[in-house]
This record gives C-alpha cells, structure tokens and sequence, in this order.
C-alpha cells in the first residue's frame, strides 16, 4: 500500500512539474493582452516572470525524474513551444505593437520569426554546452530596442543581423553547461537579470537610459565569453587548427 502511495505521490509530482512548465502558455496569452492594450511594461514584466518559469522548471524535472516517471508525455515539446513563443513570437510581435518600426516596415518582423523557426527545428541547435548560432534571445533584444527607444533603422538593423547570425553556426555559451567561467557567468547573470527586472518595472525613471546602458556590460561579456568557447570548441573539432 505504501508503496502505491508513494507511486502516485512521484507521479503527482512529475505532473505538477509539467503544470508549472504550461504556466509559460497563460502568461503568453496575458502577454498579448498587454500589446493589445500597448502596456510595454506590463508586457517585460509578463514576459520575465515566464523567463523564470522556463529558467526553473528544469531543475523540478530533473528532481522528480520526469521522464522516467512519464515517459508518455514530451516535456521537452512543450517547452519547446512555450519557448519559441517567449523568446520569438511575442517580442516580434511587441516590436509592431510597440511601435518600435512604423506600421508600413511592419512586416520586416517576419524575418525574425522565421529565422527563430528553422533555428528550433535544428537538431544540432543545441549542443551539451553551446547554443550553436544565435540563439532566440529576441526578447532581450527587443527590451533594449524598447527602453532605449532605439530609431526604426536601428531596430530593423538589428533584427536582419540577428536573423542572418540564427544560420551562422557560431557556438554561444549555454551559460548553465559551459565549463568555461561558469560560476562568474551565473553570478554576473543573476545580478543582470535583476537589473533587467528593475528596469522593466521602471522603464521610464530619469536614470532608467543610462542603467540600460550600462547593463549592456553583461551581453557584451557573453559575446566575448562565447567567441572564446567557439574557437575552444573549433579547437577541440579540429586540433590541429589551432597549430
């Protein structure tokens, strides 16, 4: 009896694990209802906390042991969709909503979103420690475009940049995996997300532009952090090529 009990308790949980996973799909939809509204704000702030969601659940599911309790059901599908409309989907979207480019370039969105959708149908996307070309950050990138309020040229720029490097197979640190600096980069990045979430709250405080700024310290050390460990990976691909 105890051990049905107990049977029923882990699978309890493993489904409760994939329940917080699908909370990514509520704060979706109230995402849209922000752009909807044009509350750019309460769109950063929806959006960072389904970020925490999807930067926690994988450490329930690897407790309970999700799939082996469940193996009948694909977690990693519907973090996959909850996923790319987190980080693709919905800050395209907010870049028209938003009004970050004017309604007549709206459709230059599309470049994104489909460079997004070929770079998660990849296989070889993801390595055990690397994103292998630039990964779906677009919500991040989209929050400078908007708390900077960055001119429509550089944000279409920007997007067709990003878009051509999703097919450029350069390996960028998969900041949780990477050996390299590890405990330095999660450090940095617990401090840089917090000073994200204040901005998102304060978007329009009169030292909100110069914090932004600032801030882009972090992105600019994971570019650096991640050319290192490309031509690291490219080295032990090909060791002779370092030579």
């Amino acid at each position: 009896m105890n051990g049905v009990r107990s049977g029923r308790a882990i699978r309890t949980a493993a489904w409760g694990v994939h329940a917080y996973t699908a909370l990514g799909l509520p704060l979706a939809l109230a995402q849209v209802a922000a752009l909807v509204e044009g509350d750019g704000q309460r769109f950063f702030l929806l959006n960072a906390a389904a970020v925490f969601v999807d930067a926690t659940d994988g450490v329930l599911a690897r407790a309970v042991k999700v799939k082996q309790v469940l193996p009948q059901f694909d977690g990693r599908k519907l973090d996959d969709i909850i996923d790319f409309l987190t980080f693709a989907f919905l800050p395209a979207l907010a870049v028209v909503a938003l009004g970050l480019v004017p309604p007549a370039l709206a459709a230059i969105v599309c470049v994104p979103v489909m460079a997004s959708g070929y770079g998660f149908c990849q296989d070889a996307a993801k390595t055990e420690d690397s994103f292998v070309g630039f990964p779906s950050y677009w919500n991040i990138v989209v929050f400078y475009l908007w708390v900077l309020a960055a001119r429509p040229g550089v944000v279409i720029a920007t997007a067709l940049v990003l878009s051509v490097l999703v097919f450029v197979p350069i390996h960028y640190v998969y900041p949780t995996r990477a050996s390299l600096l590890k405990p330095l980069t999660i450090t940095l990045g617990y401090l840089w997300g917090a000073t994200i979430a204040v901005l998102a709250a304060l978007p329009r405080e009169p030292w909100s532009h110069v914090v932004a700024l600032a801030s882009l310290a972090y992105p600019a050390y994971y570019t650096l952090l991640s050319a290192v460990h490309h031509r690291r990976v490219a080295g032990r691909a090909d060791p002779g090529g370092l030579e």
